[in-house]
């Protein structure tokens, strides 16, 4: 079938399935949230805490589905291959790779993957569908009990929408055959109602050699009723997706003409993932109970060093994993008092258990597979409690204490008994088990009901691959290795302020400190990640988002970041990839008339590429703008991405890599992926 009648057919399928859900429905009320909009003033634990709702969603122009986290003020969303793939995600100095450090979950479900195939804490977002979205709570820092794993530098907790008020079918299109379809709408059945989205999106991309040829596919279904006194809301996800990459590329094939800065260097790589989930949660007026189990496949095809390992094949290979997770939460607030004051508090429990079928990494040549580097199983198990008081101790002033408690243990064992290298897999059979405590406190102190100050104070961690707890033999060339740690330290404070001045502006700033006993680096010719050296990381962020009126609102966040190596080293001490300047600025209006649009830029300075700081990048800008408007049932937009045609980069790295002809121990260089050029994509929305 040809490309445009798969599309045809596809959005026809998607049509009908609306139409007869559609049919037993009906309207159900909706609660808009704008989350800029809101006083969280008593209500939060720090500066660096907030909200963001559906409002600020729907008027932000996207690129990609993973820049949804972009609203996290200080938060840079890149990609340096296929729009598949995970992104890669910049905040507080760290570059997170695909997610280790930031915990991302959705309705309760824990997004990051652990011991996975392509990175620890990988995070896909591709599987959200962006409208339907509620709410998402981000805090930054360590000083959250009930944020476990990969919490050292933040956290969001995505909320999907419970009811909507109207269906609506949308269609988008754009340059490089962009196509988007959705459809959205309520459901009123029985006693409760929920809601329903469908969603298909297809991409070519700008690329000169390769078609990105993007399928993607969405589904999500969510039913809520009254149980008693309580709620219980049952939610399942449907995502599957393929893609070809335009990965990064070397400086030195572009200034020689060997390929243009859209060019790739292999032009099979890219990918193919999907992922099932079921959850359901019980909430109640003192204790909420939630399950969920996902099922989550990726085989990711790479090359980032080209012909540097083995010059006759090249140096592609197939990042493996196939999984599945089950887990649970269960969390009881209270209220009481102490010597005549009042005090809430919360204590909590959680499971979760990856059976994973098979991590693995094995060399390929156009997708076929030469051989294996590694193949495992591995089962990991986390339990995890806490406990938090809030404690007002006068009118004015607030103290939060909590501590938490988690326990890991993880076993591995090779498919394979010795991979292409004749190495002894066998070997690297083994589990581990560790755990580790947590201590959080804050301070509060209300001036009054639009400006409080906030001192916070806590202890994080982050898991590392269950791989390399029990790895003694570097399966790429048999050398005795070190197991690392299982769970690995964060310490981090901050004293900011918050404050909602006449219901206008609302104005939060902060000055904070982070420590890890060990880092997490990208070595770019393995495409993998290695454990280094204790750093640390100081800032100062502010956020400011005015709304002159109703309808016009500006917005403005800043981040400056120092991060270094604790430990001093002949290597030198910078911490590569860790961004020092972030600014995002917006403005974003909506005209009684029906008019409505925003424009957006967002800006990363220099940063160091190695750990002597010999190398930078450049820095990178982008603009982005949206301007549509509604017509009684109709919704017009259109979305002009990269708006001057900026040939940034999104992304850049510095390690060796070999091309054809070049000497065999390889050429160190600049390795970049550029910005996607201006695009424009039109979309048309029919709501009823």
């Amino acid at each position: 079938m040809h490309t445009r009648e798969f599309a045809s057919a596809s959005l026809a399928c998607v049509f009908v399935v609306h139409a007869a859900i559609a049919i037993a429905s009906d309207q159900l009320e909706t609660v808009e949230v704008r989350g800029r909009s809101v006083n969280l003033v008593g209500e939060t634990l720090s500066a660096s805490q907030g909200l963001i709702g559906q409002q600020e969603i729907r008027l932000r122009p996207l690129l990609r589905t993973g820049e949804i986290l972009e609203l996290v003020p200080g938060m840079v969303v890149t990609q340096h291959s296929g729009t598949g793939k995970a992104n890669q995600y910049f905040l507080r100095g760290f570059n997170l790779d695909h997610g280790t450090d930031f915990s991302t979950s959705v309705d309760g479900m824990p997004l990051n993957m652990r011991t996975h195939g392509h990175g620890q804490g990988y995070t896909d977002l591709n599987p959200i569908i962006p409208e339907t979205i509620e709410r998402i709570r981000y805090a930054k820092g360590p000083y959250y009990v009930d944020v476990g794993d990969f919490s050292g530098a933040g956290s969001a907790q995505i909320s999907t929408l419970r009811d909507i008020d109207q269906h609506q079918l949308s269609v988008s299109m754009g340059h490089d055959q962009y196509t988007r379809a959705l459809a959205l709408g309520g459901i009123a059945l029985g006693p409760g109602g929920g809601i329903y989205g469908l969603e298909t999106n297809y991409y070519d991309g700008p690329w000169t050699d390769i078609r990105e040829d993007l399928r993607k596919y969405n589904a999500l279904l969510r039913y809520t009723l009254p149980v008693a006194s309580s709620q219980l809301s049952v939610t399942t996800m449907a995502y599957n997706n393929r893609w070809n990459s335009a990965d990064q590329i070397p400086s030195r094939a572009v200034s020689r003409s060997l390929v243009g800065k859209l060019g790739s260097l292999d032009d099979t790589v890219g990918g193919q993932s999907s992922r099932y989930s079921f959850s359901a949660a019980l909430t109640g007026e003192s204790i909420t109970l939630s399950a969920y189990a996902v099922t989550s496949d990726l085989s990711l095809w790479s090359n980032f060093t080209y012909y540097l390992e083995d010059p006759e094949y090249g140096d592609q290979f197939e990042q493996v994993d196939s999984r599945k997770i089950y887990g649970g939460e269960a969390i009881r607030h209270g209220s009481g008092s102490i010597l005549g004051t009042p005090v809430t508090h919360r204590v909590g429990f959680s499971i979760r258990y990856d059976d994973i079928d098979e991590v693995g990494l094995h060399r390929t040549q156009a997708r076929q597979r030469l051989g294996t580097v590694r193949s495992d199983t591995v089962s990991q198990l986390s339990l995890g409690g806490f406990a938090e008081m809030r404690w007002q101790v006068g009118p004015q002033l607030r103290v939060v204490t909590g501590l938490r408690t988690d326990y890991f243990d993880v076993d591995t064992r090779s498919l394979v008994s010795h991979n292409m290298l004749h190495i002894d897999l066998s070997k690297n059979n083994g589990g581990a088990d560790d755990s580790i405590t947590s201590l959080n406190a804050s301070l509060i102190y209300t001036v009054s009901d639009t400006l409080e100050w906030y001192g916070a104070w806590g202890q994080g961690f982050h898991s590392n691959d269950g791989r390399g707890v029990s790895t003694v033999v570097d399966p790429s060339n048999g050398e005795s290795v070190e197991p690392v740690d299982p769970l690995v330290r964060s310490r981090g404070y901050e004293i900011g302020f918050r404050n909602f001045w006449r219901e206008r502006l609302n104005l939060s700033a902060a000055i904070w400190s982070l420590e890890l006993d060990s880092e997490l680096l990208f070595v770019g010719d393995a495409g993998t990640t290695e454990v280094s050296r204790a750093s640390k990381r100081w800032g100062v962020e502010l956020s400011a988002y005015y709304n002159m009126t109703e309808a016009l609102t500006l917005d403005l966040e800043y981040a400056f970041t120092r991060a270094y190596f604790k430990e001093r080293s002949f290597e030198g001490d910078s911490l590569p990839g860790a961004l020092e300047h972030v600014l995002q600025a917006g403005v974003s209006r909506e005209w009684a008339s029906g008019w409505f649009g925003s424009v957006r830029l967002r800006y990363f300075g220099p940063r160091s590429l190695t750990e002597s700081d010999s190398v930078r990048s450049d820095a990178s800008t982008v603009t982005n703008l949206r301007l549509g408007r509604k017509l009684g049932a109709w919704t017009l937009h259109a979305d002009l991405l990269n708006v001057l045609d900026s040939r940034d980069h999104d992304i850049d790295y510095y390690y060796s890599s070999r091309l054809p002809n070049e000497p065999t121990m390889g050429v160190e260089d600049r390795h970049f992926h550029v910005l996607e050029p201006r695009t424009l994509r039109l979309s048309v929305a029919y709501q009823y």
